[in-house]
């Protein structure tokens, strides 16, 4: 990060009460599991969950992801081949670099312009509002180890 404020800092119940959602025990672990394992996937959460709430369901954990998700509190990311990962950093419209051997994703912060930092050819009438772009490669520990991309190492625009 560049050592700016994003939306993800917030506390979790502070943020919850900015919602139409009431501050519960279980919602407020998950934000805190998203906000401390970055690009988590669900079992990830459902772990550190456990941590504070040992008897927390499969069932409330995925509840409540879905719907932090569909309050914005939370976003959903799928890289290609990849079961869903959750972060806390919303609103800001960066994207990411997933590592083709070890699956290391990392944020990157959108350098051109402002959002959306892409514009299509053309919007068919569209209103754009967020341009999502998945950077792929080797991370320096994978590179370094000589680690194969898992596509043989070539390189392509999508």
């Amino acid at each position: 990060m560049n050592g700016t404020k994003h939306d993800h800092d917030e506390d979790a119940a502070a943020a919850l009460r900015q919602t139409t959602l009431r501050v519960t025990k279980q919602r407020v672990a998950v934000l805190d599991a998203v906000r401390d394992h970055p690009h988590a996937d669900t079992e990830t959460v459902i772990r550190s969950v456990r941590d504070s709430l040992p008897s927390v369901s499969h069932q409330a954990v995925y509840d409540s992801l879905h719907t932090l998700t569909e309050v914005g509190l939370v976003r959903c990311i799928q890289p290609s081949g990849s079961v869903a990962r959750y972060e806390r950093r919303i609103g800001d419209n960066h994207h990411h670099l997933v590592c083709r051997s070890c699956n290391l994703i990392v944020d990157v912060d959108c350098t051109v312009g402002q959002a959306p930092c892409l514009t299509p050819s053309h919007d068919a009438g569209f209103i754009i509002e967020q341009a999502e772009v998945t950077f792929w490669g080797l991370c320096p520990d994978c590179a370094a180890a000589g680690a194969q991309s898992t596509d043989g190492g070539q390189l392509s625009a999508v």
